[in-house]
């Protein structure tokens, strides 16, 4: 394995600015006073809550949940009284049903939280207690792990990859948990691959993180059957089929699934959830995000009870460094803008970036010069010139025919466009009628 080298065809080198936050240690965030508990936090069907309003409720207990399989388990960050159930508008944009609870000030762990021995679990045992723990995807598509984990029959699974990459730029937080917690997330890692009786694994991080690797590399056994692999910084490194063809060097065809290529990705920050929820009976209430930017007094790491108010974070890192110009969920590249700051971090929340005023601006949309850039960088194959420009003109069918659903909405495109086309912003939103269109027929 050529170290340090591996990486995709497409994509594009884009100033990180990691320099912000990467050294600064996790703190633990404060408790919130009120937790704003969405219902649904990842892909798939909704959870409807199963506590009512003055039910007194402890950190861990389950307060949401539901019979759809492609779901997740949802729990209480804080102890204390559930003071409302009312719908709020999440970090995505969408509103969700909220739990919104007051804390009492005690803590009080629920009675559930035991730890098990993970040799005393079969594949089944641990697939299950990563669904009842709630444990979805942190790498910010928030899937959830137990179905990612179930193999579909006459499905073979050889190699599992941790994703370590981190290529958005700003974020750091899954760069401090290895760091951090390099050993829980190996744990959590041989988890996985006894949930799928998987011998081969790899940890992939790329090389602007080499005091990752070499953590990593210290807290791994060599009966593990675990290896780093050390990937080319470049973005979207971290794209799950991006880093399926630098490690493997296998192709996931336009539709497909990893498991087609008999490869399973998740994140490195999930194993970690993964390993919690089986050493210590935790369920995933809390997570690390990074708040940072140029806009923010001082950048930092915390690790932040599901449901603290975005306001929160940003007042615990020092408020405002000037007037801002744009909050952003995410990092600038994937990331949503925020139009307000009452929004609640949920399992997905990696980061809460700030842009200063003199760092955003509006600029010119120009013609497209048919330069084919676009068509360079993508990690997809894609065409992102004639979907967007299909896009623009809500022509969702030729859209679809040039395969827009395939599209990871990285905005490599948008980032290397010479005429500022909003190339990723049109693709994203032309799949979003795609998707409706499908489901009418």
């Amino acid at each position: 394995m050529n170290q340090g080298k591996l990486t995709f065809k497409g994509g594009v080198h884009v100033p990180e600015f990691k320099e912000l936050a990467e050294s600064k240690p996790i703190e633990v965030a404060e408790i919130p006073q009120f937790a704003y508990i969405p219902m649904h936090q990842h892909i798939g069907a909704p959870c409807e809550p199963v506590v009512n309003v003055g039910d007194r409720v402890t950190i861990g207990q389950k307060i949401g949940e539901t019979g759809a399989f492609v779901s997740g388990t949802v729990h209480a960050s804080i102890a204390g009284t559930v003071k409302e159930i009312k719908m709020m508008y999440t970090p995505t944009g969408a509103k969700s049903k909220c739990v919104v609870i007051e804390n009492d000030g005690t803590d009080e762990m629920h009675e559930s939280a035991k730890g098990r021995n993970l040799d005393e679990l079969s594949p089944q045992d641990i697939i299950g207690l990563v669904k009842d723990n709630g444990i979805t995807g942190m790498g910010g598509a928030s899937f959830p792990a137990h179905v990612k984990f179930s193999i579909p029959d006459g499905k073979k699974i050889d190699t599992v990859i941790l994703n370590g990459a981190e290529c958005e730029p700003y974020l750091t937080s899954d760069h401090r948990v290895m760091l951090e917690n390099a050993e829980s997330i190996v744990f959590g890692l041989k988890a996985i691959k006894k949930a799928l009786g998987v011998e081969k694994a790899y940890i992939g991080i790329e090389n602007n993180k080499m005091d990752a690797v070499e953590a990593i590399n210290k807290a791994i056994k060599p009966e593990d059957g675990i290896e780093v692999a050390v990937l080319k910084t470049k973005y979207p490194q971290g794209a799950e089929k991006s880093i399926i063809y630098a490690i493997t060097g296998r192709s996931v065809g336009t539709g497909a699934l990893p498991l087609e290529v008999g490869v399973v990705v998740s994140n490195v920050a999930t194993a970690k959830a993964i390993a919690d929820a089986i050493q210590h009976g935790k369920p995933l209430y809390e997570r690390v995000v990074t708040v940072t930017g140029r806009g923010i007094v001082e950048p930092k790491n915390l690790l932040v009870r599901i449901g603290t108010p975005f306001s929160e974070l940003i007042r615990q890192s020092g408020g405002f460094n000037g007037k801002p110009g744009k909050v952003i969920s995410g990092g600038p590249m994937m990331g949503i803008a925020q139009f307000t700051l009452d929004v609640p971090v949920i399992k997905g929340s990696g980061g809460i970036l700030v842009l200063p005023e003199e760092d955003v601006r509006e600029e010119e949309v120009l013609p497209c010069i048919k330069c084919g850039k676009c068509i360079d960088v993508c990690p997809s194959g894609l065409q992102p010139l004639f979907i967007s420009a299909y896009a623009l003109k809500n022509d969702v069918e030729r859209a679809d025919s040039y395969s827009a659903m395939a599209c990871v909405e990285c905005g490599a495109c948008s980032f290397i466009c010479p005429a500022k086309r909003p190339l990723s912003e049109s693709i994203r939103n032309i799949k979003k009628e795609i998707i409706a269109k499908r489901k009418k027929s």
